[in-house]
């Protein structure tokens, strides 16, 4: 026999040996399914793909336009001007604040104004403080307690920075910024010089802060600056559209700046920003920031506030409080520097919440036109932010849209925080050069329906979706008394409008008020948890948020069907605790500092 022969032979034997062993087994498994019955055998037509998720409906939410009706007649004036003066299209802050302490929410608008090489008119461009009534209506008193002041303003924070009790206000502007003290509800002193926070009279400062940052019991200040620019500068940039003249140029073609940080020292506020390492140099060797918003936050839970900072076509910042006076910028290592290309967005908009009522802390930035909104998620205090728009149901419905005014608020009081994006471009001429695109834009309420949809966040529709604002700054507050938070809206260079919100579900609420010890009166960067029915909801008392803007004080928490508080816990400034129990809701609880 050939060798050939023997290596056939070979394969045919060890085949049919194959085919046996497979044959026995196989009868041996068929013997044991019919003699043991608990095994199942699986039908192959009852093996199903993935199941559907039924996602619960959108609820309506209902406001209602009540800006006349209320006594309120506001009109930002940005001063238009034919060369098309970059600050024209930015402008817009808002702030709901208690400046009398008669526990009804005022409202404080900045305007902007003519620029001193125009025809002057009549009556100067003012801004204006109403004071609530506490009924969803509201009295000019501007004249009267002397917030009746002319800049190029573009926007406020309040905090009570001497601990008198007394909210006092801060306007950023183009030029010099103002510091206005509250003088016991009455009026407001002009206290900028004294005080020491002028800052450059060239500078264009945009978003501020008042946050104590080095835990010694006073509010320190945080300013966010934009760009270099002087009229000469805008001018010789000289930016243009094809067929339709002058245009609005792009931030890009300016250069970028510091912020600055502002400690609270005895007798004034003495700038630190260098030796607080606030200041990013790139390499370049020149300022890297262009800001439009900051919002305080304990990022890491260290019990330290750290400082996102929004800034338009560069990277974030993140600064994390090194718990010795000074920052780390940490925006690349964290995350939260670029969007999921890796890119520079045009950040306008930020705040931050603990949106899905678990670890999850969601930092919220409003974009320019064609970019997403961004939704940074971080789970824990030491994991890195991902951009999780898309995720979190956000992305695709605000690509169009340039948002401004981003904030989170429990519209429906179910237990849920809710965003809310303000919209509007920057070039009132847009449509003309891409049809896609449109200069007044619609406002997105984006419902949290939680764990129960595929993607947390749905698009209300059919409620403010359908109204169209050139819109800047945004803002929220219980305005009538009612429970619920009434949203307030700016335009640039048009009225500012105000939305009482008429949601009707019979959902229980709860509004805590913190009272801080002197001089941190206000208890600014306390931590209040509140637990109900398993569930537990924390929130920050940090009034900054949004775009230029500062919402109420007083913190309303939404609760759904539950009827008793199980346990509020809070974490003071100064990082004591205490707890309390067995709450009653629908009601306002007042909490003093021990």
């Amino acid at each position: 026999m050939t060798e050939d022969e023997k290596l056939i032979r070979r394969a045919l034997f060890t085949s049919m040996t194959v085919t046996i062993v497979v044959a026995v087994v196989g009868f041996g498994l068929f013997a044991l399914l019919q003699e043991d019955e608990s095994i199942e055998t699986v039908v192959e037509s009852d093996v199903r793909g993935p199941v559907d998720i039924v996602e619960p409906s959108i609820p309506a939410l209902p406001f209602t336009d009540v800006t006349l009706a209320s006594g309120i007649d506001f009109v930002h004036e940005n001063g238009a001007y034919g060369a098309r003066m970059l600050p024209e299209t930015m402008g817009g802050g808002i702030a709901f604040f208690d400046y009398n302490n008669d526990s009804h929410q005022d409202l404080f608008l900045v305007n902007s104004s003519n620029w001193p090489w125009q025809q002057q008119p009549e009556a100067e461009p003012v801004s204006k403080l109403y004071r609530g009534l506490g009924d969803g209506t509201f009295e000019d008193v501007s004249e009267a307690t002397g917030l009746d002041i002319d800049l190029y303003g573009m926007g406020v924070a309040v905090g009570d920075y001497d601990g008198d009790g007394w909210s006092d206000v801060f306007v950023t502007a183009v030029g010099e910024n103002r510091l206005l003290k509250n003088i016991k509800g009455r009026r407001f002193e002009d206290v900028t010089h004294s005080q020491g926070v002028t800052g450059p009279d060239n500078s264009w400062s945009s978003s501020a802060a008042f946050f104590d940052y080095d835990r010694d019991g006073d509010l320190d200040l945080f300013v966010s600056n934009y760009v270099v620019w002087s009229k000469e500068i805008n001018e010789s940039v000289d930016y243009r559209l094809t067929g339709l003249g002058p245009a609005y140029g792009p931030p890009t073609d300016f250069a970028g700046t510091h912020s600055l940080l502002y400690r609270n020292d005895d007798r004034g506020f003495t700038e630190v920003s260098a030796d607080a390492g606030i200041q990013v140099i790139g390499l370049s060797g020149t300022p890297v920031g262009k800001g439009l918003a900051v919002h305080p936050m304990d990022v890491n839970g260290d019990g330290w506030l750290d400082i996102v900072v929004a800034n338009d076509t560069v990277r974030n910042f993140l600064f994390i409080n090194q718990r010795n006076g000074r920052f780390q910028e940490g925006g690349v290592s964290y995350g939260l520097a670029f969007d999921n290309g890796g890119l520079a967005t045009g950040a306008m908009g930020v705040d931050a919440a603990y949106y899905a009522n678990d670890e999850r802390l969601g930092i919220a930035i409003g974009n320019f036109a064609n970019e997403m909104s961004s939704f940074y998620v971080m789970r824990g205090t030491q994991a890195i932010f991902s951009d999780d728009a898309i995720v979190a149901g956000i992305g695709a419905k605000s690509r169009k849209a340039l948002t401004f005014g981003t904030m989170f608020v429990d519209l429906d009081l179910d237990g849920r925080l809710d965003l809310v994006a303000a919209n509007g471009h920057v070039e009132p001429q847009i449509n003309r050069i891409q049809s896609s695109q449109q200069y007044a834009q619609p406002i997105q309420i984006f419902w949290n329906c939680g764990e129960d949809c595929s993607r947390p966040y749905q698009l209300v529709g059919g409620v403010l979706d359908e109204s169209e604002f050139v819109g800047r700054g945004a803002s929220y507050a219980d305005i009538d008394g009612d429970g619920d938070q009434d949203v307030a809206i700016t335009q640039i260079g048009g009225p500012v409008v105000l939305l009482r919100n008429d949601q009707d579900f019979g959902h229980h609420w709860v509004r805590l008020v913190l009272v801080g010890k002197p001089p941190n009166t206000e208890a600014i960067g306390a931590v209040i948890r509140v637990s109900a029915a398993g569930i537990t909801q924390t929130r920050t008392v940090m009034p900054n948020r949004s775009y230029l803007s500062q919402v109420e004080l007083p913190v309303t928490v939404g609760l759904g069907q539950v009827d008793l508080i199980d346990e509020i816990e809070i974490r003071w400034p100064n990082g004591r605790e205490e707890s309390f129990t067995d709450l009653g809701v629908d009601q306002t609880h007042v909490f003093q500092q021990r």
